[in-house]
């Protein structure tokens, strides 16, 4: 019960914070049509591990080809399968307005059987988009896996989060700008285009009419998520950034739709402000199974018993207690704050609020999507 406590006091911390309605920048609910990330990857090579690395030869291999090509040096793979390399997959994301000399983070994983990139540096690699070409080139940086592991003599090891993927913090230079296209012009007018991250039919008129405020008829909403502007004529080529970062500057009251989240494998609940029950009667009962599982030894009744022998038996006991409910009567509430005082009134713990939701939904009792992670 004491575990129901602290999820209803922190939904009833949320619902309160949340009572007042509060405008957000338009800039926090949209995305502009344009401003994207391209994803890079690539192939790369770690070295420096002690003994952590590769056993199989594709790594070697590939440290072969790199010295012979940046060296002159050839080797053959078996003389550098130590263990002290890794081959891994590089990845990153090339930011929107990225010039040329721009350094972005950039993550490291294994491809082989290496078991920590700990300790291991990487060596420099090139990013490619997805159209082949090359748009950043890695660093020779550590690679930082805030991880550990620890083996015994015997095979049993510890490992603290996950040694064969790390990250490089400004790993890699951006060697090819990526143009965003924000303005389009259509029959000589130009239009910048807004996505709502949730799409909402409110928030999208609660946006045009906060912009055709300062710009009158400048505003088309397309449907729940799209919204186009008109870029007015007085506004020139050199002032468009300062036109689009003015729009979206501008306050707007988001409307939130009814839903409540189910996480059911960590009994995590978070219900949404709108959320409402009509009037219904609950009856809430707890069900309590005890599993206990342990080992003893079983030795035979006489000292010199033919046959006998000393065994570990496994011993399970199971105890089920299913404690009485009760029928309680839930009023028509209207807000999300009396939602939570009421299912504090039955005590209800997490596992029974989701047991509880779904059947108030099946009902038609509750006013609300219910969704499940």
């Amino acid at each position: 019960m004491k575990r129901t406590g602290i999820v209803l006091t922190i939904l009833a911390g949320l619902i309160t914070a949340a009572a007042p309605v509060r405008a957000a920048r338009i800039k926090d609910v949209v995305s502009i049509a344009g401003e994207r990330g391209n994803p890079l990857h690539g192939i790369g090579l770690v070295v420096g591990l002690n003994g952590t690395g590769d056993s199989a030869l594709p790594s070697a291999q590939m440290l072969s080809s790199l010295l012979k090509r940046w060296n002159g040096v050839s080797l053959t793979p078996n003389t550098l399968a130590s263990g002290s390399i890794a081959l891994v997959y590089v990845t990153a994301d090339l930011p929107a307005y990225a010039v040329p000399g721009t350094e972005i983070d950039i993550t490291v994983s294994t491809m082989g059987d290496a078991k920590s990139l700990q300790g291991g540096q990487l060596m420099p690699t090139e990013l490619l988009g997805l159209d082949g070409e090359v748009y950043a080139v890695t660093k020779a940086a550590a690679v930082s896996t805030a991880s550990w592991t620890a083996e015994g003599r015997t095979g049993s090891n510890v490992t603290k989060n996950h040694p064969t993927s790390g990250r490089v913090p400004n790993g890699a230079y951006v060697e090819r700008a990526e143009v965003a296209e924000v303005f389009e012009t259509i029959a000589g007018q130009r239009y910048v285009t807004l996505k709502l991250r949730n799409h909402d039919t409110t928030t999208a008129e609660r946006i045009r009419q906060a912009i055709e405020k300062v710009y009158p008829g400048t505003v088309f909403v397309e449907n729940a998520g799209t919204l186009r502007v008109r870029v007015p004529h007085t506004i020139s080529r050199e002032n468009e950034i300062a036109f689009l970062a003015q729009i979206t500057s501008l306050d707007v009251e988001v409307d939130l739709p009814a839903v409540v989240v189910i996480n059911e494998k960590t009994g995590t609940i978070v219900v949404g402000g709108h959320v409402t029950i009509s009037e219904t009667a609950v009856a809430q009962g707890n069900l309590v199974v005890k599993i206990k599982e342990q080992q003893f030894v079983s030795q035979p009744f006489g000292p010199f018993t033919p046959g006998a022998t000393t065994a570990v038996v496994d011993d399970t006991s199971l105890a089920i207690q299913e404690q009485e409910g009760h029928l309680i009567r839930v009023p028509q509430v209207v807000t999300v704050a009396d939602l939570v005082d009421a299912l504090n009134a039955i005590g209800a713990t997490p596992r029974d609020l989701i047991a509880i939701f779904n059947a108030l939904k099946v009902a038609g009792a509750l006013q609300a999507d219910i969704r499940m992670m």
